[in-house]
């Protein structure tokens, strides 16, 4: 679909309206607008629109989507029909990129299409779990409280993203730090130790001469050192979308020291809440089971749910399927079986997930309190190298002097 900036006097008040809208052709924008009621009197296509720096600029967020959805979900409460309640939140959106998303999804619903079929026209906008939820209750007549639901389940998937970001920026920021001082050092100091040695014709100690040999290449070539590394993080980064560098990243997620229980809960929680969400809405089991392995974001979590899927598909109980699953928590199955027996899997798909939303709030505190001392022997370790290799050297020349 092109954009088109379009002048219009609405009917209802009789105003000049100047906004922008998305259609195939210049006459089927004026169809739509006439449609929305607006008498069209200028509509030309809009072209240069899609600059990068537009693009990150309109950035899409959480938070932008979480008010959309609750927004929406207010009007079809009160009683107002969907295309008028898009049209509304429209308006009300102040973030362009996602102002045009729904323009398209209004177009879309106006011209026959339903809303879950609208909605995944935009995938990178809008996942599985949105359009799952959306579906479902348009089928059972509660869009409003599936609505609801989406967004309560984004805004705790982001709050518990955010609360692991948060514990990972600090280490990541002091090790920064260091780094740059280590490089300072290299640049600076080192150089005048080698000029001390040099003037009293002394040879350079074995971890001083390394360091020296940093230096001067840091000095002379700092050029292909950039290039080098630019180059490495490039085709790093290139792997990491590779089918074989997403399973390297998720498994090293899963095992990496100190934060490898960190994300195996934050999956779990993830799993247990998507499922939780699905279920209360009337999504069927195996749906449910298929929609929440992509949503979890991991692959080696996304096989042991799709293998307790197959199971589930040839009459095992969940529980059972999940079981044998050695990624998977061992409460996960136990409390689904509580659930299988009462008849409230979702119930209980809650209670997992608020369990390990509580362990998780536990151990970002843990892992925060003990990443300072961590980082102080990193910080001493490099402080001593420094030490050893800079000023030891001088006072080794200095007694020598006296001597």
């Amino acid at each position: 679909m092109k954009k088109f900036n379009y002048e219009a006097r609405d009917q209802a008040s009789n105003k000049i309206v100047k906004s922008s809208i998305q259609a195939d052709s210049e006459t089927a924008a004026a169809r739509l607008l006439i449609k929305q009621g607006f008498v069209p009197l200028n509509v030309k296509e809009q072209v240069g629109d899609g600059s990068f720096l537009a693009r990150l600029t309109g950035r899409i967020t959480t938070k932008d989507k979480v008010v959309f959805t609750r927004q929406l979900a207010t009007l079809i409460g009160a009683g107002l029909p969907l295309s008028q309640s898009l049209h509304t939140v429209m308006e009300q959106t102040n973030n362009k990129q996602l102002q045009s998303v729904v323009q398209e999804i209004s177009a879309s619903v106006e011209g026959g299409r339903s809303l879950s079929d609208s909605f995944a026209k935009h995938p990178t906008v809008f996942n599985e779990v949105f359009i799952a939820l959306i579906s479902a209750g348009e089928l059972s007549g509660t869009l409003d409280e599936s609505l609801q639901r989406v967004a309560n389940q984004q805004e705790k998937d982001a709050a518990i993203a955010s609360k692991i970001k948060g514990a990972l920026t600090y280490p990541v920021i002091v090790l920064f730090v260091i780094f740059g001082v280590l490089i300072f050092m290299l640049v600076t100091v080192v150089p005048q130790v080698e000029k001390l040695y040099e003037d009293l014709g002394k040879n350079l100690p074995f971890l001083t001469q390394l360091m020296v040999d940093a230096a001067d290449f840091l000095t002379k070539f700092w050029w292909l050192a950039i290039i080098v590394l630019s180059i490495g993080v490039y085709f790093f980064i290139q792997f990491l979308k590779t089918e074989k560098g997403i399973r390297f990243a998720d498994t090293f997620k899963i095992k990496m020291p100190l934060f490898g229980k960190l994300f195996q809960k934050l999956y779990m929680a993830r799993f247990a809440r998507t499922a939780q969400t699905l279920l209360s809405t009337g999504v069927s089991m195996l749906d449910m089971l298929k929609v929440t392995s992509r949503a979890i974001n991991n692959t080696l979590i996304e096989e042991a749910i799709l293998r307790a899927a197959n199971k589930v598909q040839g009459g095992k109980a969940l529980s059972v399927a999940l079981e044998p699953e050695a990624i998977v928590a061992s409460l996960v199955p136990q409390m689904i079986k509580i659930g299988e027996q009462s008849g409230r899997i979702d119930e209980m798909m809650g209670k997992v997930a608020q369990v390990y939303e509580d362990e998780l709030d536990d151990q970002i505190r843990t892992i925060s309190t003990l990443i300072e001392p961590i980082l102080m022997v990193v910080l001493a370790v490099v402080a001593g190298g420094m030490v050893g290799a800079i000023l030891l050297p001088i006072y080794g020349l200095v007694n020598g002097i006296q001597i």
